[in-house]
């Protein structure tokens, strides 16, 4: 929900690709990775105007991308 949001906005992909140094074609494998995800959730929860855009284009609470965050980090590490 996160990375589909930032892929939504040339704004928000650029800097998040600008910032990750990642590139477009590096997301869709990284997508599932949890590590990956709790990234994105810190790009979101690192700059108050985007985190309040997401959460109110999505419909959720405030405090739902920190708590989606701290639940990924606790997720056993994803095998290779």
């Amino acid at each position: 929900m996160g990375l589909a949001h930032i892929l939504e906005s040339d704004h928000l992909r650029d800097r998040f690709l600008s910032l990750s140094g990642l590139s477009g074609s590096d997301l869709g494998a990284m997508a599932s990775d949890t590590a990956f995800q709790v990234g994105v959730l810190d790009f979101l929860l690192n700059h108050e105007p985007d985190l309040l855009a997401f959460v109110k284009a999505r419909g959720l609470a405030p405090e739902a991308p920190a708590a989606a965050r701290n639940v990924l980090e606790s997720a056993p590490l994803d095998s290779p």
